[in-house]
């Protein structure tokens, strides 16, 4: 009987995780399912920024409208609310992931072995023509634009671009934002008058969406994605599905929320006493996050809960206050949220 042999430390394994990006599926959606007015901020579906540079305005929303038979629940939706025909220079408005330099060493980029990447995707939208879809290496402000055509109104479409490696400057290996994979949807001249850059180059502003249809001419406008994977090699294959709880946890390392609920019991050896908590997170977050909290309701004499947040924990204080040598009470019930996106 034949033994398999037993892959070696160095090995590769291409098929688990093969997808640089996370939550293409576009499932998992913390901050709620729609946002009006969008801005530049991470909205409603998790990892995916929305960069709104004065681009007529928009409704971002977690949407159950997808490919039929694909296996996808959820897309990510752009409805457009306030017309813009007429975009100034300076407008602009994409979607975006940033990935951890880290997490792309084994591109091999800045080196004669750069491997090249294919990004594939589901789009739909009643805005048909030319898009871009960009992706910028933010360690050495380099980037390489390549397009796509819609060419049936409101029916959904698969599309695959392939994007060659780049030979010159390599990723920096932390935790940093080294790559970002963008979905232009509109902008003003400063970034449409020059040459689309379809090979890696320095960045130059006015080569970046160059022949970009103009998402905000109407307010019957909608675009919609999901099924998003950015892959090493020309090819694209079958869109990796996660287990939805590994792709919850996933998420979980650049943003989380938790209900919080604590109240505690200290004796008082002055008039004024401090009462702590350690918060631990679900998972270990990419850095340490800015945390921030709705203060529903705080028991003691400071209306606030002070939050001081670690790299793996973060500290919850409420004060309370009463004569020397009493028993004295002080917590809290709020929602914390700790972000640590890119």
């Amino acid at each position: 009987m034949a033994i398999s042999k037993i892959p070696s430390a160095g090995f590769q394994d291409n098929v688990k995780f093969r997808n640089l990006i996370i939550n293409g599926s576009m499932d998992i959606a913390q901050r709620g399912t729609s946002k009006a007015s969008i801005g530049f901020e991470y909205g409603t579906v998790d990892r995916f920024q929305t960069v709104q540079g004065s681009l007529g305005a928009f409704t971002q929303s977690q949407s159950t409208d997808v490919p039929t038979g694909q296996g996808f629940a959820k897309s990510l939706k752009m409805d457009c609310t306030t017309a813009d025909a007429s975009p100034s220079s300076g407008d602009e408005l994409y979607i975006r992931q940033q990935i951890e330099g880290q997490n792309l060493q084994y591109l091999s980029k800045g080196t004669s072995s750069a491997k090249s990447l294919t990004v594939s995707f589901w789009v739909k939208s009643n805005k048909t023509g030319t898009y871009i879809v960009e992706l910028f290496d933010h360690d050495n402000s380099r980037h390489i634009n390549k397009s796509y055509t819609i060419s049936s109104a409101s029916a959904w479409e698969k599309k695959t671009i392939t994007y060659d490696g780049d030979t010159t400057g390599a990723f920096n290996n932390d935790n940093g934002s080294s790559l970002s994979l963008s979905f232009m949807l509109g902008a003003g001249s400063n970034f449409t008058s020059g040459t689309l850059q379809t090979s890696w180059g320095t960045s130059t502003s006015a080569n970046r969406q160059v022949g970009q249809v103009n998402l905000a001419d109407s307010t019957s406008n909608e675009w919609y994605v999901t099924g998003v994977q950015l892959e090493a090699g020309t090819t694209a294959s079958d869109f990796e599905f996660l287990p939805y709880d590994v792709n919850f946890e996933r998420c979980l390392r650049y943003f989380q929320k938790t209900n919080y609920d604590f109240l505690g019991f200290g004796f008082a050896t002055a008039n004024s006493q401090w009462l702590y908590h350690n918060v631990f997170y679900n998972t270990l977050m990419r850095a340490t996050p800015t945390a921030s909290s709705d203060s529903t309701a705080v028991t003691g004499t400071s209306n606030t809960l002070g939050l001081s947040p670690k790299t793996m924990v973060c500290n919850a204080y409420t004060q309370s206050s009463g004569s020397n040598n009493d028993i004295y009470a002080a917590g809290a019930s709020a929602i914390l949220t700790f972000n640590a996106e890119l």
